[in-house]
């Protein structure tokens, strides 16, 4: 695990995508390294992947980390549209002066626009979805979009936001202080605290948004040359085994990396089994020369 006052240096980075969205994210490593992209997950940002950032640059990778459109730094969309396919045209913007080979790491929304991607036509040299299959389990989407919505008026302390994060993920060790919350919370002029992500993110019903993910199924089935590996959460409640097996029905050679102690936010519960499991497949897929 890399201690914070020992991380590598990263520096911010802001692309304009081509429909004026401007992304912010953090770039680190060699950058004539083999690039990993990372991209998190719904309603999170880009500080979800701090402790993976420092373990890949120190395993010599040139790392990519950014807040996906609508979340952290980077801007909201005026039309209130965060589709999948927008998201990859962010997505490109983002690699587009990388010359080297690309692994993409992503985390559930971001996993799903890694997904979306490949069923675009995009090739990898390697994937990692972490948490997310073509099928989800609708139930574990659901209680996602349930902690999302459940307040729209913001926390009136910070102790009241960990507590709805210990209420959400109560098998998740509380951290011995909050400060590391305001990473993921904007303040407001009333002094309330306000998740940092563009409440129109969830416009889309749970419904319209499995439809979205499941659409990728067919695309996939035409990347089976791309090295791809599913990081599960064993205590997940968003990927069960029915959602593993679609997935490898489609994709024979997938590769799966199990997590004990993790539920869908795997890399923050196992934050060191994360990143050994990461590593290690890169290590074999997308070595640094």
């Amino acid at each position: 695990m890399t201690d914070i006052d020992t991380a590598p240096p990263v520096r911010t980075h802001r692309w304009t995508a081509p429909d004026g969205i401007g992304i912010v994210g953090d770039i680190g490593g060699d950058p004539t390294a083999p690039a990993v992209v990372l991209m998190h997950g719904g309603g999170q940002t880009r500080h979800s992947w701090s402790g993976a950032v420092g373990a890949l640059i120190t395993a010599g990778y040139h790392v990519v980390n950014f807040d996906a459109a609508g979340h952290g730094e980077s801007d909201w969309a005026a039309d209130g549209i965060y589709d999948l396919d927008r998201r990859i045209g962010h997505l490109h913007a983002v690699t587009a002066g990388i010359a080297g080979p690309i692994a993409l790491v992503g985390a559930s929304l971001g996993g799903a626009t890694a997904m979306r991607a490949l069923a675009s036509g995009d090739r990898p040299a390697a994937v990692a979805l972490v948490d997310i299959v073509p099928k989800p389990d609708r139930g574990g989407v659901q209680r996602i979009r349930d902690f999302m919505r459940s307040a729209p008026d913001g926390f009136e302390s910070l102790d009241a936001v960990a507590d709805a994060v210990a209420s959400y993920n109560p098998h998740r060790p509380r951290p011995a202080t909050n400060s590391g919350l305001m990473r993921n919370l904007r303040r407001r002029e009333d002094g309330r605290y306000q998740w940092h992500w563009d409440p129109a993110i969830l416009t889309a019903d749970v419904d319209e948004s499995l439809a979205e993910f499941e659409e990728t199924i067919a695309g996939l089935a035409t990347a089976r040359d791309v090295p791809i590996l599913l990081v599960r959460g064993l205590e997940s409640d968003v990927v069960n085994d029915r959602g593993v097996a679609d997935l490898r029905a489609v994709l024979p050679t997938l590769e799966i990396y199990d997590v004990a102690g993790a539920g869908h936010m795997v890399a923050g519960d196992r934050n060191d089994a994360f990143n050994q499991g990461i590593i290690e497949y890169l290590q074999r897929r997308m070595p640094v020369r």
